[in-house]
C-alpha cells in the first residue's frame, strides 16, 4: 500500500532534508500529488490552450559565412523580441547530446543516497549541490522537480569534485556552451553598435554553471509546475531539452506573427537543436534592447522529463549596468551594481514568482 503524505514536516524531511527528492516520493506509489505541491490556479499551465512557438532554428553554421548579417539579424531580433530562440548546428555533436540526456536518466536513476551525497549543508564540494524546487524553505508550493548543481572554476577542480557519474560529458557540454555563448554574444554587441572585445565578454560570464534537471512522472500534472515562472538572472542560458517537452515562455510584448502580449507559448523539442535565452544581465547591459523573459515547465503523466542548463552570469563581484555607449544615446533605463546584489534580491524574491529586474530600473 503506498504511502499517504501529510502536509507536516515528515514530507519535508523525505523530500528535502533527507535527500529522497520528488523521484523518492514518486517511487513510493503515489497515486495523488501531495497538498504542498499542488499549486494555485494562476500558476497552473494549461496545456490544452497554449500554442507551440513557431520560430524555427537558427542555423549557427551560416555565421561567418555569405549569409552572416542575416543571420545575425535573426539573432539579434529574436533576442530583442521573445527572448528565447533555438539553434542547430552550433557545434555540438549529437552523440554528446544523447549521451547528456542518458546520463542524466542515469544519474538519478541512482539509489538515493548516492544523490543525497550532495545535498545542501552535507555535500562534500562546495561546488556541487543535489536539492529539489528552487527555495523549498520558502515556497507556498513546491515544484515537481530534482536537480543537481555543478559550479566551474576550471577543468581541474570540476574532474575532481564534480559526481563521478557525470563529470566528463557535463564538462564537455558546458565548454562547448560557453563558446557557442561567445560567438553569440559578439553578435548581440555589434547588433548594439559596441565593439565584442573579449573584456567585455569576460565580465558577463565570468561565472559558470551547469545543471541536470529532472521531472519525475506526476498522477496529476496539471496541479503541479515543474519550474514556477522566473527569469534567468543571467546572461545567456544554454538548454539541451529532451523530445518530451513542456518549456513555456511568456511573450512580454506582442511580436508580428510569433504571439500576443501576456500569451505563454511552449518551446517546441526539436532534434539536435539547443535552446538559448536572454538573462537578466543581458537585459541590463544591453538597456533593456533584449528581452529576459519569465518561462516556467510543465510536468507529465507519461514519461520523467530531464533537462540540462548551462547557466552564463557575471562573477558576484562584477559590477553591472548598461554600457557606456548604450547610456550615451539613450539614457539609462537600469542603475549600475554589484551583480552580488542582484543575486541576493533575485533569491529573496524568486520563490514569489517576482521578476527582479525592476531592482535594477532607475526610477523603480
Amino acid at each position: 500500500m503506498a504511502p499517504s503524505f501529510d502536509e507536516g514536516n515528515s514530507l519535508f524531511n523525505f523530500v528535502v532534508q533527507d535527500g529522497y527528492g520528488v523521484k523518492g516520493m514518486v517511487d513510493l506509489g503515489l497515486s495523488k500529488v501531495p497538498a504542498p505541491y499542488v499549486q494555485p490556479p494562476k500558476e497552473r499551465i494549461d496545456k490544452q490552450n497554449s500554442r507551440m512557438c513557431p520560430l524555427q532554428p537558427i542555423d549557427l553554421s551560416k555565421l561567418d559565412g555569405p549569409e552572416h548579417d542575416h543571420v545575425a539579424e535573426e539573432i539579434a531580433r529574436a533576442a530583442s523580441t521573445l527572448g528565447f530562440f533555438q539553434v542547430v548546428n552550433h557545434g555540438m555533436p549529437i552523440e554528446l547530446l544523447e549521451k547528456l540526456k542518458d546520463t542524466a536518466h542515469s544519474f538519478f536513476g541512482q539509489a538515493p543516497e548516492k544523490k543525497a551525497v550532495y545535498r545542501k549543508g552535507a555535500s562534500p564540494s562546495p561546488l556541487v549541490k543535489y536539492g529539489t524546487s528552487f527555495v523549498p524553505e520558502k515556497e507556498k508550493a513546491l515544484e515537481w522537480k530534482d536537480y543537481i548543481s555543478m559550479t566551474y572554476t576550471d577543468d581541474v577542480e570540476a574532474l575532481q569534485q564534480w559526481p563521478q557519474e557525470c563529470k566528463e560529458v557535463l564538462l564537455e557540454y558546458l565548454k562547448t556552451s560557453v563558446k557557442m555563448v561567445r560567438k553569440l554574444l559578439e553578435v548581440l554587441m555589434e547588433n548594439l553598435g559596441v565593439k565584442p572585445d573579449n573584456s567585455k565578454i569576460d565580465a558577463l560570464i565570468g561565472f559558470k554553471m551547469v545543471n541536470m534537471n529532472f521531472y519525475p512522472t506526476c498522477p496529476n500534472p496539471e496541479l503541479t509546475v515543474g519550474v514556477g515562472r522566473h527569469s534567468d538572472m543571467g546572461a545567456l542560458t544554454v538548454l539541451l531539452q529532451d523530445g518530451i517537452g513542456g518549456l513555456y515562455v511568456k511573450v512580454e510584448d506582442d511580436i508580428e506573427n510569433v504571439g500576443k502580449k501576456g500569451e505563454w507559448m511552449e518551446i517546441p523539442p526539436i532534434d539536435g537543436a539547443i535552446v538559448i535565452n536572454v538573462g537578466d544581465a543581458l537585459q541590463i547591459i544591453s538597456n533593456g534592447t533584449y528581452k529576459s523573459a519569465e518561462h516556467r515547465v510543465r510536468t507529465t503523466s507519461t514519461k520523467s522529463r530531464v533537462s540540462i542548463p548551462v547557466f552564463t552570469m557575471p562573477k558576484p563581484s562584477e559590477k553591472i549596468g548598461p554600457l557606456p555607449e548604450l547610456v550615451d544615446r539613450d539614457g539609462a533605463r537600469f542603475r549600475e551594481l554589484v551583480f552580488q546584489d542582484y543575486m541576493n534580491n533575485f533569491f529573496s524574491n524568486a520563490h514569489d514568482g517576482k521578476n527582479s529586474l525592476h531592482f535594477a530600473q532607475v526610477n523603480n
